[in-house]
């Protein structure tokens, strides 16, 4: 499937899903994303604090077909039975006070959803964390224009002018990382070149590999992308291309 940036604005945030293509397979019981990528955020990558301005805006949601798409099969009963904290019957509790439950949400500003996973040891003063799942969009929203990147804890995030921020659109099967010569690191330095290259206005993922700019390829490759939490602003991304 192909696609181009004009055809990834499907529908308006406010009234249903932003940036998400989908597929179903109904002969093997599951319906998933065909363009999108998944990102799955673990426990301890949450302590970012783009991480923390992220979760902070999510909406809480009754679960609909969306969130299905984002669990295994067998998991999609469990949108449905609330926290131990909320039900100590919960059909999700363990044992009284443990539970497993997950919880589901959206993002207001893509329309995109996020389910909440929870893992609570039974008792108190053990190990009580939530981890996440949700979609990367496509592109940033049609009236965005990238600023700055934002990375830490294996997390991706682009800022737009308008001070949004979003989680780095990805396209599935290009997923990002740093550190080390491969596929990762070249998918996210052609995305960054590509933004560079366009003044921060074509923000649709899956750029070529051949398209990142040696400049940005050595960087992403580079132990200093690896090192905490770094940002690059679009004139960084620029200057990088000039050096």
């Amino acid at each position: 499937m192909t696609f181009q940036p004009r055809d990834l604005n499907l529908t308006d945030p406010e009234k249903g899903y932003l940036n998400f293509v989908l597929y179903t397979e109904p002969r093997r019981g599951h319906a998933s994303a065909s363009l999108n990528a998944t990102v799955e955020i673990e426990a301890q990558q949450t302590v970012t604090p783009h991480f923390q301005e992220w979760l902070g805006r999510l909406v809480r949601c009754e679960p609909n077909a969306m969130h299905c798409t984002l669990v295994e099969p067998r998991k999609i009963p469990a949108l449905f039975h609330p926290c131990v904290m909320e039900d100590k019957d919960s059909p999700s509790a363990i044992a009284g006070s443990g539970c497993t439950c997950r919880q589901t949400f959206y993002d207001p500003e893509f329309g995109l959803p996020v389910v909440a996973e929870h893992f609570k040891h039974v008792g108190t003063g053990g190990t009580d964390q939530w981890s996440y799942t949700t979609f990367a969009p496509l592109a940033l929203r049609p009236d965005d224009v990238f600023n700055r990147f934002h990375m830490g804890r294996s997390l991706f995030w682009a800022r737009t002018e308008k001070g949004v921020l979003s989680i780095l659109p990805q396209r599935e099967g290009r997923g990002y990382s740093v550190g080390y010569s491969g596929g990762g690191p070249s998918a996210l330095a052609a995305y960054l070149t590509q933004l560079a290259d366009t003044d921060g206005q074509n923000t649709a993922a899956g750029a070529s590999y051949e398209e990142a700019h040696p400049a940005i390829l050595a960087w992403t490759q580079s132990s200093a992308a690896d090192r905490g939490t770094n940002e690059l602003s679009l004139s960084d991304l620029k200057a990088m291309q000039q050096s």
